[in-house]
């Protein structure tokens, strides 16, 4: 079992690279257009806090040196898109961009890490604080492409809601559920489970989607909002 269970987690962390690849492309656009447009960078926000505390809890935790070596490179590649979406997002848009980043990328995790070492002197219990914590977050990293939502349905165009990240986050979802499974780790198998039920969600969203005729007035009036930095 202890070897299923290894072999399940290094397919997981290959999928989870993935995961936290599956952005370049829409990134790349970003780069090439000189504007994120109508994109949000809160599924790039979360997730970077997310690896952040997941990184965190594999290096309390024995046993979940998996766990930390992929987020590890998840918070290095969600750093740098999260610099991109700052360095191009509209100006109305920045400061609150740029103050989502300082809460939930900055303050909130030193909160959570020196919050947990200062309350529980037992590594366990700090380690188990922590694993819930982490639990949460990872069920809003796993819904957070559901924000793009609204433009989705208001736009009838599924141009700004990206599908492989919803894919690798329904795929990852799977995988890491399994692994759970097989560590009998609760704080893995319920924000895993979630995410599998949350990425099928997205991905069927965007199927419904994927041929319809796009609302043109209101995609237009996406792109005006971002006109400015296009020239």
């Amino acid at each position: 079992m202890a070897e299923l269970s290894f072999y399940v987690g290094v397919i997981g962390n290959v999928i989870s690279v993935l995961v936290f690849l599956s952005p370049v492309e829409t990134f790349w656009k970003i780069v090439k257009r000189r504007s994120t447009e109508k994109y949000e960078c809160l599924p790039y926000i979360c997730t970077l806090m997310g690896s952040s505390l997941w990184t965190y809890y594999g290096i309390v935790t024995p046993g979940e040196y998996l766990v930390s070596t992929v987020n590890g490179f998840g918070v290095f590649a969600e750093s740098i898109y999260v610099l991109i979406f700052l360095f191009f997002v509209p100006k109305p848009r920045f400061l609150k961009t740029v103050a989502l980043v300082l809460a939930l990328n900055v303050i909130f995790p030193i909160i959570t890490i020196v919050g947990t070492r200062t309350a529980f002197g037992y590594a366990k219990t700090r380690s188990n604080s922590m694993g819930f914590i982490c639990a949460a977050l990872n069920i809003i990293m796993y819904g957070s492409p559901l924000s793009a939502i609204k433009t989705v349905v208001k736009t009838r165009s599924v141009k700004y809601m990206p599908f492989w990240l919803s894919f690798f986050l329904f795929f990852n979802g799977a995988i890491w559920t399994v692994y759970a499974l097989l560590l009998h780790d609760v704080f893995l198998l319920v924000p895993n489970g979630m995410g599998f039920l949350l990425g099928t969600m997205q991905v069927l969203i965007y199927a419904f989607y994927r041929n319809s005729k796009p609302n043109i007035e209101d995609e237009e009036e996406a792109l005006a909002s971002s006109q400015p930095l296009l020239s």
